[in-house]
């Protein structure tokens, strides 16, 4: 149930914001959360972005709203520009700070299809999974040809849509016709968190109801297709996905294997604060001390070993229920997927912040290296979105339109046995791992 919040106000103050690129002034309207990751230079960057293609605003429309949950309003603001229109999407509560900001266009666009894609290749349609008020919209990508193919389902990380949108990027939309061109199904869907974002700080709700669900149904619509076979088909997880991707997998043992993409194995907590170090490191012109000390506060609460289902979400990070972070105290992704007995493809960004080489990757390492079918790539250019570039990486990084590198496309597509034949991809590979650790680069590329 929704509260009173009038957020057309805030969103039209957002939008006027904008519009005269006072980015320092519209920081000031956010919550900790978003404070953490998104700082005025990321809102230009993507701001700029946006408006080098369509022009200066020349009307702010009517802003429309709706209740997200019990403490947030959606808030869309049309804006008509120069050469084309923009919606800016934000999330408010009640002291009318903002939970969440994003630019989009109205119907899709900005987006370009990557170099290595190839849509002759394949044919694209909508598919849904789930019921009532769990249903969620995905797309399934099908390679041209009569099979039989192998099938993918890619799974992302919290409240993302199917393609999982970031600024003007769509990484599993590249994904997607980067595999698709090569001879590979692929099935993408809405988080449950992003189409119904109300179930995130519901009592009760873990990361089992968050993705294991949709994650499934995924898994048997694909293989009900008549062009893919059922015995080949593959979870792919991206971030948070990655670490769900065991447990989905151990819960279907007919899934074929399991590539993780940039998937921790640090505690959240951790790793939150891990990166907001980094951040401040990078990118020194701001101050995060109040944010850190708050989210350290969070982190403490969230990690306490008395922590019990009755704690508050409100005092934890990011406002989930206590039952999601006690959930995750219970779940082991690496001894998880040690013990699937499958094949199991870890990708790895040099560049990452957010999952680093040195400490997620170390303990997938430790225990999966020495295991049959296991294969560990670093791919040292690469940051967390799996975009190629270089020096430390940054968020406004992930907001300049760009692509998934084509090395990642291809190695996950040769991982399945797809495309072009490529001879000895172990010997290719010659362990990222033990590359980066043996070059005096790695300091040059993990920030």
């Amino acid at each position: 149930m929704g509260v009173d919040i009038d957020a057309a106000p805030v969103a039209i103050k957002v939008a006027e914001l904008l519009r005269e690129e006072r980015f320092d002034e519209l920081t000031e309207l956010f919550a900790p959360r978003l404070t953490a990751v998104v700082s005025a230079e990321t809102v230009r960057a993507g701001w700029s972005g946006q408006i080098s293609e369509i022009g200066a605003v020349r009307v702010i429309g009517t802003p429309a709203t709706e209740p997200l949950d019990g403490a947030l309003v959606a808030a869309r603001v049309p804006l008509t520009c120069e050469r084309g229109g923009l919606v800016v999407h934000l999330a408010v509560d009640a002291a009318g700070a903002l939970h969440g900001l994003r630019l989009a266009a109205p119907a899709e666009s900005g987006w370009t299809a990557p170099d290595y894609a190839a849509p002759r290749r394949f044919r694209e349609r909508e598919i849904n999974l789930g019921t009532g008020d769990r249903a969620v919209g995905g797309t399934l990508t099908m390679p041209a040809g009569r099979g039989p193919a192998p099938g993918v389902v890619l799974v992302a990380s919290g409240p993302a849509d199917r393609d999982l949108t970031t600024g003007p990027n769509r990484p599993f939309k590249d994904l997607a016709w980067g595999l698709a061109g090569r001879g590979v199904a692929v099935l993408r869907f809405d988080k449950l968190t992003c189409a119904h974002s109300e179930f995130e700080s519901m009592a009760g709700f873990t990361m089992v109801e968050e993705y294991l669900p949709h994650a499934l149904a995924a898994v048997e619509l694909l293989r009900a297709q008549r062009r893919v076979d059922p015995a080949r088909v593959y979870v792919v997880g991206h971030s948070g996905g990655g670490k769900a991707a065991p447990r989905i997998a151990a819960a279907d043992p007919t899934i074929a294997g399991v590539a993780i993409l940039a998937g921790d194995t640090v505690p959240l907590p951790r790793s939150i604060l891990r990166a907001v170090r980094h951040i401040a490191a990078v990118e020194p012109e701001r101050d995060l001390s109040a944010v850190t000390e708050g989210l350290r506060d969070q982190a403490a609460r969230t990690e306490d070993p008395a922590l019990t289902a009755d704690t508050p979400a409100a005092e934890l990070l990011f406002g989930w229920p206590a039952s999601y972070w006690l959930d995750l105290r219970d779940y082991d992704q690496v001894s998880t997927a040690a013990a699937l007995n499958r094949p199991l493809l870890i990708i790895q960004g040099g560049r990452d912040y957010q999952v680093t080489v040195d400490e997620d990757l170390a303990l997938w390492h430790a225990a999966l290296a020495d295991l049959p079918g296991v294969t560990i790539s670093v791919h040292p250019a690469v940051d967390h979105m799996l975009f190629a570039g270089d020096g430390p990486s940054t968020p406004s990084g992930y907001l300049r339109p760009q692509h998934v590198d084509p090395a990642v496309v291809g190695e996950i597509a040769d991982w399945l046995g797809a495309g072009p034949a490529r001879a000895s991809l172990r010997e290719r590979l010659t362990n990222g791992w033990n590359r980066l650790r043996s070059t005096d680069s790695r300091a040059d590329i993990t920030g």
